[in-house]
């Protein structure tokens, strides 16, 4: 009970480091100073190929704030440029790369299963 205690605080703890300098660290992945997140420069019209999550940090452990349903047309930012992250396997790939995308919120997807 203590070590879930101990998560929450940390998490609360970024979230209000987050909210007072608009930058995000991510364990295990690189700072966010390398992870732009520019979605002035985006690919539209991008599809997903299976149903996926849209998470707060390119890992698998990261919070999911949506999904990007299947099919469905939705956005990469960056011009696409993936980004390393937490190692998956997803839509029948092995990978650690991430896009900054995604169709009604914004996150990071895995790019194994997104389709441009």
């Amino acid at each position: 009970m203590k070590l879930k205690s101990l998560g929450t605080a940390l998490t609360t703890a970024a979230l209000i480091g987050t909210a007072l300098t608009g930058a995000v660290a991510t364990a295990g992945t690189a700072s966010a100073a390398t992870l732009p997140r520019d979605c002035s420069k985006a690919i539209i019209n991008v599809k997903a190929k299976e149903t996926v999550n849209v998470r707060t940090s390119p890992k698998t452990t990261a919070t999911a704030v949506g999904i990007w349903g299947k099919g469905k047309k939705g956005s990469v930012c960056n011009d696409g440029k993936a980004y390393k992250g937490g190692s998956y396997t997803a839509c029948g790939k092995k990978s650690n790369l991430w896009y900054y995308g995604g169709d009604k919120k914004t996150g990071w997807v895995p790019k194994t299963c997104i389709n441009w």
